[in-house]
C-alpha cells in the first residue's frame, strides 16, 4: 500500500471507473437541466481510496494535490463531511486517493471516489445508513455518484439519477485517453448539441447491448470532436480496430470487444505514445466485494 500501510491504520478501497455505453439527451427542463438516457458500465479498474480513522472530528485530505481544487471543495472531503453531519459522527478521517482514472475523461473518477468514501465510512464509522440513504446523499454531490454507491451496471434516466439495474454480458474495452480535459458545463451549453433525441427503450437495449450501444451513440461526440482535434484524431485511429465511442461528457474514447484476446490485439496495433489500456467490464462494482469482505471480518 506504499505509504498507506494497514499497520498505520489505513484501509484501501476500490473506486471503479465507468463507461457510458451510450448517452442521449431527450429534452431540457425549464430550469436548464437536461433529460438524459444512458447506460453505466462499471469497470474492473479505477482509483484506490485510502482511509484512516481519526479520534477527533477532522476530515483531512492527505497527500493529494489537485490543481484548482481546494481541500474543502474536493468531492471526497465533501462526501465525508456530509456523512459525518447526516449520521452525527464524532470521529474524523484522513483521506488519500491513488488516481488512475483520467480527470475530465468522462469515466466518473471524482464521483466514484466520493461514493467509495460514503460506502466505506458508513461501514467504518458504524453509521448504518444503508444504500438508499447514501445514494440520496451522493446525489447532492453529483448526478453520477448514486450509480457508484449502488454498485451495479444500470440504465439511467432523468438527470442520470433514476437507475434500473441491468445485467450486461462480459466485455473488454480498449480505452484511449487523448489528454483533453473536457468541460461538462461548456458541452451542455454548446449550441450545436442535440437535445431532442428520440427516447430509447431499455428492452431494446438489453436485447443486444453491443449493437444498441453503438447505434444509440453519444450526443457529445460530434460536439467534442469538432472542438478538440486530439479527440477526433483518436476516433480516426480507433476506426482501424473497431467502432469507437465516447464516454459521458468527457474525452476518453473506447472500443468494445466480446473477448479479451481481440481487445489486446487491437491495443498492440495502436501507434506508440497513446495513453491506452484494456480493461474488463465488471459484473458489479468491486467496492461491493470489498465492503462484504470487511463487514465479514468485523463480525
Amino acid at each position: 500500500m506504499n505509504d498507506f500501510d494497514a499497520a498505520d491504520g489505513w484501509s484501501a478501497w476500490p473506486a471503479p471507473a465507468k463507461l457510458n455505453l451510450f448517452l442521449r439527451i431527450t429534452g431540457r427542463r425549464q430550469n436548464g437541466y437536461h433529460e438524459l438516457q444512458t447506460v453505466f458500465r462499471l469497470l474492473d479498474w479505477g482509483d484506490t481510496v485510502y482511509l484512516r480513522l481519526r479520534d477527533d472530528a477532522q476530515v483531512r485530505r492527505v497527500g493529494i494535490t489537485i490543481p484548482g481544487i481546494d481541500e474543502d471543495d474536493d468531492l471526497v472531503v465533501r462526501a465525508a463531511r456530509r456523512l459525518q453531519s447526516a449520521a452525527n459522527v464524532v470521529q474524523g478521517v484522513d483521506i488519500s486517493v491513488e488516481k488512475r482514472i483520467p480527470t475530465g475523461g468522462g469515466m466518473g473518477g471524482g464521483s466514484s471516489d466520493a461514493a467509495t468514501v460514503l460506502r466505506a465510512l458508513d461501514l467504518l464509522w458504524g453509521c448504518g445508513l444503508g444504500e438508499d440513504a447514501l445514494a440520496t446523499l451522493g446525489l447532492k454531490l453529483g448526478a453520477d455518484v448514486p450509480v457508484f454507491v449502488r454498485g451495479h451496471n444500470a440504465w439511467a434516466e432523468g438527470l442520470g439519477e433514476r437507475l434500473t439495474s441491468v445485467d450486461l454480458p462480459p466485455a473488454w474495452y480498449l480505452i484511449v485517453a487523448p489528454g483533453v480535459h473536457a468541460s461538462t458545463v461548456a458541452l451542455f451549453q454548446a449550441p450545436d448539441l442535440t437535445r431532442n433525441a428520440a427516447p430509447a427503450t431499455i428492452s431494446d437495449f438489453v436485447s443486444d447491448p453491443f449493437l444498441q450501444g453503438q447505434a444509440l451513440g453519444n450526443a457529445f461526440e460530434p460536439v467534442l470532436r469538432r472542438r478538440e482535434p486530439a479527440v477526433d484524431a483518436v476516433f480516426d485511429v480507433l476506426r482501424a480496430v473497431g467502432t469507437p465511442r465516447l464516454t459521458g461528457s468527457g474525452s476518453v474514447c473506447f472500443v468494445e470487444f466480446a473477448e479479451r484476446g481481440p481487445a489486446e490485439a487491437a491495443l498492440q496495433r495502436l501507434p506508440r505514445g497513446f495513453d491506452a489500456r484494456v480493461v474488463a467490464g465488471a459484473r458489479r462494482s468491486p467496492l461491493l466485494d470489498a465492503l462484504e469482505t470487511k463487514a465479514g471480518h468485523r463480525e
